[in-house]
């Protein structure tokens, strides 16, 4: 999945764009002979969405095979990051100049638990698989 398809993902997760014109099961397929490598990694090409009571509503992270984190909520702008997956149980990526290393607690294809080392605490955050179609909520007035 390339970023033009990420962002149509997000698009499509919140609910506007060419969202009527893509299947709900698409099927990953090469472009210009690219292979996807990393199609085993359940952590990649997928919209995660953060769970908790601290959540921002409809958070989200993609972790694109190609090195970007597409990070947004349904209340905030998104964020263009790179990442890097460091181990096999960690991985990294800059947010505003600044490096997050973040372990990989588990992951599975619905869930997704990462262990955040922030500078004065260590921050667990819990992610599940978005349901699609998925509208973020109104904003309180």
């Amino acid at each position: 999945m390339d970023t033009k398809a990420a962002i149509i993902a997000l698009l499509t997760v919140w609910g506007v764009g060419a969202a009527g014109c893509i299947p709900a099961a698409a099927e990953d397929t090469a472009i210009d002979g690219d292979v996807d490598t990393d199609s085993d990694n359940p952590l990649l090409n997928k919209v995660w969405i953060q769970q908790g009571d601290t959540a921002s509503p409809g958070a989200a992270q993609i972790f694109l095979a190609d090195g970007t984190l597409v990070t947004d909520s349904c209340w905030e702008t998104y964020r263009l990051s790179k990442w890097q997956q460091v181990s096999d149980t960690a991985i990294s990526w800059d947010e505003d100049g600044m490096t997050i290393n973040a372990d990989i607690v588990s992951v599975s294809a619905s869930e997704l638990v990462l262990n955040l080392h922030l500078v004065s605490e260590n921050v667990e955050q819990r992610f599940v698989l978005a349901d699609v179609p998925y509208v973020c909520p109104d904003m309180p007035k």
